[in-house]
């Protein structure tokens, strides 16, 4: 939601998505008031609804219907479907708007005076240093944090908890989060609201719960779909490699030093672990009963949104990890120094030095 003229409004994109044919969207409207969004989405859909592909269900998608039409052409469209329904919207939806808003309304907070006191100094663990610096995001209200529990434990099935850690991060969020919790889509939980004052107390009940790992944002925070252990639609395992990773990383003790970093994996070309707008992408696919897995770079899914490049050909189930290695080994080699993350040595320096890396057979040969 953004601001202009003191209107509260929204950019509309429309023709994104993953999948067989990844796609960045296109800016439909640069503003549209919140009183009209509800229309403005109708007049979308219904143009859609008119205009899609029936004939083909790998085509039946908007972003198939924008990309075959034309942003322009579609624009236009919208803009006479909206001017038609728009006068049949009462207001009644903003009613129902601000009867929904009425239970998201914030929390008490407490007070953030007296000051907190500094939570980095030395009188604490290396380990709860090591969790502020990765878990803890700042808050908009004074004296408050948002804390982000991993479920990326190294080895550990990523985005999985236990009954026994679920009722213990309830237990937290009643506790220190105003009982709230919430579910991102990187797989992990939210804390939303926590007064900096309770960060150690939260942190030691989270130890106990086998759920402080401290590397959110890093390469062992890893998006994964169930992959062939648990969905009929994939070719290839996925959980398995995300642990291997995080496992030989986490051996290795280069994840702080790697710095951020997006590392998704899809067990199919439906792309559920979005592994398109990974900074590192891996996609596993099966061919002739082998599984084989592909690598895209320079994907994002920041303001700046971009689609990978696939690097070239799959690697074998046992080359994977070892590629992946040599990939993150090279880029700290290739670095301005540490604060250029890999995304941004890669925006800079391109395909090629990366590909060399992950190919250095290919290399010797030329």
């Amino acid at each position: 939601m953004t601001l202009q003229d003191g209107l509260r409004g929204f950019e509309v994109i429309v023709g994104g998505g993953l999948g067989r044919t990844p796609m960045i969207g296109k800016t439909l409207s640069p503003f549209v008031p919140l009183e009209d969004i509800l229309p403005y989405l109708e007049a979308v859909v219904s143009t859609y609804n008119l205009l899609g592909r029936r004939d083909n269900k790998y085509k039946a998608r908007i972003k198939i219907t924008t990309h075959e039409h034309g942003i322009d052409d579609i624009k236009q469209r919208i803009e006479a479907q909206f001017s038609k329904i728009n006068p049949l919207f009462t207001g009644e939806d903003m009613h129902i708007l601000k009867e929904i808003e009425r239970h998201f309304e914030p929390p008490n907070f407490k007070p953030a005076n007296p000051p907190v006191e500094a939570l980095s100094t030395t009188s604490h663990t290396p380990a709860f240093r090591a969790w502020l610096d990765t878990n803890i995001t700042p808050h908009k209200v004074p004296g408050y944090a948002i804390v982000s529990v991993s479920l990326k434990k190294p080895g550990a099935t990523p985005g999985d908890a236990s009954a026994a850690q679920m009722r213990a991060l309830a237990d937290i969020a009643r506790d220190f989060g105003h009982d709230e919790l919430r579910i991102s889509h990187e797989q992990n939980v939210i804390l939303p609201h926590v007064h900096r004052a309770d960060l150690p107390q939260v942190y030691h009940a989270l130890r106990q719960a086998d759920l402080a790992t401290a590397n959110i944002g890093l390469i062992s925070d890893i998006i994964a779909c169930p992959g062939m252990d648990y969905c009929a639609l994939a070719t290839a395992r996925s959980i398995p490699v995300a642990q291997q990773i995080a496992t030989r990383f986490h051996a290795l003790k280069l994840e702080h030093d790697i710095g951020p970093l997006k590392l998704k994996i899809s067990g199919c070309i439906n792309a559920c672990g979005h592994h398109h707008i990974g900074h590192i992408g891996i996609l596993g696919l099966e061919k002739a009963g082998v599984e084989s897995y592909q690598i895209t770079l320079g994907g994002d899914a920041g303001a700046d949104a971009e689609i990978g490049t696939r690097a070239g050909p799959g690697f074998g189930a046992d080359e994977i990890v070892p590629a992946i290695e040599r990939l993150l080994l090279g880029y700290l080699q290739l670095r301005i120094d540490r604060s250029e993350s890999f995304l941004a040595a890669y925006r800079r320096l391109g395909l090629a030095p990366f590909k060399a890396l992950l190919y250095p057979q290919a290399r010797k040969a030329a």
